[in-house]
């Protein structure tokens, strides 16, 4: 179901792919957030653990470029996750204001369970789509995602 706004063209096929896009995520999130929930973890704690299981240390702000979150929320997110003693923090000597992050052993356990787990779940709900259906929708979701100049696109006109 698209939308019911009655503008141009454009304008419907934009705000319709917007809605079909915002549906598809909450509705994938929906079925996807019961077992990381069961886990203990949120999104945000799931994404800070999973990146420096596969990066390694990170300062807080490279964390929040990397999952997408502000550096108040990463703040209060990493600060979660030391109190659980997922994680510890380091300052830096030379430089006070810089913190490194570092996953613990109790840290490294959990996300090392996790993640396949997560991973098994994400590969059915997208078996949905064909192999094919899925790197066409990663490709574009990186266009869309990336944003850019919108006034040269092919097919701007229609």
């Amino acid at each position: 179901m698209g939308s019911h706004y009655k503008g141009t063209a454009k304008e419907v096929r934009a705000l319709s792919a917007f809605i079909n896009l915002s549906r598809a995520m909450s509705s994938l999130e929906t079925r996807l957030m019961p077992s990381l929930n069961s886990s203990g973890l949120t999104d945000s704690q799931f994404g800070t653990l999973e990146a420096l299981l596969h990066l390694g240390p990170l300062c807080q702000a490279e964390i929040g470029k990397k999952i997408l979150r502000s550096g108040g929320n990463i703040t209060l997110v990493v600060d979660n996750l030391a109190k659980a003693r997922l994680v510890r923090r380091r300052r830096d000597s030379r430089d006070r204001r810089f913190v490194t992050v570092f996953l613990t052993t109790k840290g490294r356990k959990l996300i090392g369970r996790v993640v396949p787990r997560q991973v098994k779940r994400i590969v059915r709900e997208m078996g949905n789509l064909t192999p094919t259906e899925q790197e066409t929708l990663r490709q574009l979701c990186r266009k869309l995602g990336k944003g850019g100049d919108k006034t040269s696109r092919k097919g701007d006109h229609k």
